[in-house]
């Protein structure tokens, strides 16, 4: 048997030396070509990109807010502004023990339930790292104390922070609006509209008002600032600063002077005033009464306040030029003789009863007037004068509501005026195909319109609901003879960077087609108020043309025959006093509509008001006796009436 060899094949290793030699080079020539491929991938196409991470963990960009703007009346009057104070910020998501820190900060400044209270309301809604104010408007003295302990309270800052600041807070609240902190809903819009990046480090934009409705106008540019940082992130050095552009100033057609006066010449009772410029459509004065102090919602509300606003029967939030809506009473008259005159319903010269009371065909239901024994014959410039119930709702029968709602309706009454101001209501002109829609969900019996619908309306009664402001607007067309005007607070925009004024020029939207001597007959009917109708006593003693017309509104009806007493009603049952005027008639220089709520009849209450206004607007004074007015005007409509009017 042949045994095998000890000795291997030397040809056979030398061969497999080789090939693990192969083999070895190959996976090292691999393994470098895999790190070239990487290395050029790294280094080469994706330089730019870690090129740019390697800078951004070198340079931070920090934002620089731009100063807000700021708004003034027309005579250059600061109305809203901005001031700086520090603020106390804590970062939750930098604090491990969050409620041990407030403890220690609370022996170092002086942070209120109230602070406390806000401050987790704004940690419910906020993200875990975002700054949240614990208290704003910290004194010198807690701003030092806070800041020699900062070494030991990570995650709390204090910072300097522009505020906003309203002088005549509740008097222009509901004007001016608010600014408040930025919400979810908010940064939502604001990514909708690609605007965060203008949004960066702000807290605040503007809620309400013309802050809400100018907000672009107002922000301004955001600037940033690009700082060194070591690898502590602690800044450096700056490398680059691009300027913030602050916001532009807001110059309004607005008299806060005039403002000033129409509060005080309210008092403290409730309703709304508008003044309107009838040449331009500019509003010299917008009064909502009672307001609100701006101020409470700018750093978060808390729950009691808020409450507190809420629930109080006076609705102090509700902006009552603007969305209130109300019967008009008899200030509707001017308008209703407008459509009677246009559609040939009655001419200018036509004599027709004005009785006690009138009643509808085969009804024995009265429709009583204001006055009991009635004014006898009377045109409808008289009627005016006098405010003859029983005449305009014998007028509105003979018409019928389609007469009145066209042209009642180019007045601008049950639309939108489109005054720069954001929620207006619409108000309600009614008419055969509001009232289907508005009942639509009732029986058909409910939604047809009925002939008897349009003679409470023809008063200003019924489904009737407009808004002070479309009022003031709708009586401004009176004034000019036609000429309409959309209503505007801001008159003049003004660039902060270049201090160039954009200009919002008065353009009449249109001129409604109707002959001027409809327009001068009406304004007399309304002229002879002061002179010798409702308006007289309020009118005496005027050195200037004026012209009006006074209305009351009722709140609730009164049974057939009963005999209204305000007295023995609750507050808030009671009729409200309206008055519209213009003056001088033969040029108008301001149109103003009023309503003082719960108040009684509109010479009692409205008109005095528009009476000082005029005469401060006017000549510069005010009658001493005005106050007494209120006792020793009577009330025109007597103590019987179920549909209220003058």
């Amino acid at each position: 048997m042949r045994r095998p060899s000890r000795f291997k094949n030397p040809q056979s290793e030398e061969a497999q030396f080789e090939l693990r030699l192969i083999i070895a080079y190959a996976l090292i020539i691999l393994m470098f070509l895999t790190l070239l491929a990487r290395f050029i991938w790294l280094q080469v196409l994706q330089h730019d990109h870690f090129s740019t991470l390697a800078q951004n963990n070198r340079i931070s960009l920090v934002p620089i807010l731009p100063n807000r703007g700021l708004i003034l009346d027309r005579n250059g009057i600061v109305l809203a502004q901005n001031y700086s104070a520090y603020t106390l910020e804590l970062t939750p998501s930098k604090i491990s023990d969050l409620s041990a820190t407030v403890a220690k900060l609370k022996t170092l400044a002086d942070v209120s339930p109230r602070d406390e209270k806000l401050f987790k309301k704004l940690l419910a809604e906020s993200k875990n790292f975002e700054a949240i104010p614990l208290k704003v408007k910290l004194t010198d003295d807690e701003a030092a104390r806070v800041a020699a302990h900062g070494f030991e309270l990570p995650g709390v800052e204090v910072k300097a922070r522009l505020f906003r600041d309203y002088p005549y807070k509740e008097m222009t609240s509901h004007v001016l609006g608010y600014i408040g902190r930025i919400n979810q809903r908010d940064k939502e819009r604001l990514e909708e509209e690609d605007k965060t990046t203008n949004y960066k480090g702000t807290n605040y934009i503007g809620k309400t008002g013309l802050e809400a409705v100018y907000e672009e106008d107002l922000h301004g540019q955001v600037g940033f600032e690009e700082m060194e940082t070591d690898s502590g992130g602690r800044a450096v050095r700056s490398l680059r600063r691009t300027p913030p552009v602050n916001g532009n100033t807001l110059k309004l057609a607005l008299d806060i002077r005039l403002q000033e006066m129409a509060d005080k010449l309210f008092g403290e009772r409730r309703g709304a005033l508008v003044a309107i410029d009838p040449n331009t459509g500019g509003v010299l004065a917008f009064l909502s009464k009672p307001g609100f102090d701006p101020s409470l919602f700018i750093d978060g509300i808390d729950t009691q306040t808020w409450t507190a606003l809420n629930t109080d029967w006076q609705k102090p939030l509700i902006n009552r030029a603007l969305r209130g809506t109300y019967p008009p009473g008899s200030t509707f008259k001017p308008f209703m003789a407008m459509a009677a005159l246009n559609t040939h319903s009655i001419g200018m010269h036509d004599i027709r009863p004005a009785p006690g009371y009138f009643t509808l065909p085969g009804s024995s239901h009265q429709f009583r007037d204001s006055k009991k024994s009635g004014n006898g014959m009377v045109n409808l410039q008289r009627a005016i004068t006098v405010s003859s119930d029983t005449f305009f709702y014998k007028l509105a029968w003979d018409m019928g509501i389609d007469k009145i709602h066209p042209v009642v309706g180019s007045f601008g009454l049950g639309s939108k005026t489109g005054i720069d101001l954001d929620g207006e209501s619409i108000g309600v002109l009614p008419s055969k195909e509001w009232k289907e829609k508005r009942f639509a969900r009732y029986k058909p019996e409910v939604r047809r319109w009925y002939p008897a619908d349009v003679v409470s309306i023809g008063i200003g009664q019924g489904f009737n609901a407009y808004t002070p402001l479309q009022m003031a607007n709708a009586t401004a067309i009176m004034a000019n003879g036609g000429q309409v005007f959309k209503p505007h607070l801001v008159q003049q925009v003004v660039d902060s960077k270049t201090g160039k004024s954009r200009q919002i020029e008065p353009q009449p939207i249109r001129q409604l087609p109707y002959p001027k001597e409809y327009f001068d007959y009406i304004k007399e009917g309304m002229r002879n108020v002061m002179i010798s109708g409702t308006g007289a006593r309020v009118g005496a003693g005027l050195q200037y043309s004026m012209a009006g017309k006074t209305g009351t509104a009722q709140v609730v009806a009164i049974k057939q025959g009963a005999k209204y007493n305000a007295a023995a009603l609750a507050e808030q049952y009671r009729d409200h006093s309206w008055f519209i005027a213009f003056a001088p008639v033969e040029q108008p220089k301001i149109a103003v509509a009023i309503i003082v709520e719960n108040a009684g009849f509109g010479a009692a209450a409205a008109a005095p008001v528009a009476r000082g206004l005029f005469d401060f607007y006017l000549t510069g004074k005010v009658r001493n006796d005005l106050a007494g007015l209120l006792k020793t005007v009577p009330m025109e409509n007597g103590d019987v009436r179920e549909d209220a009017a003058d």
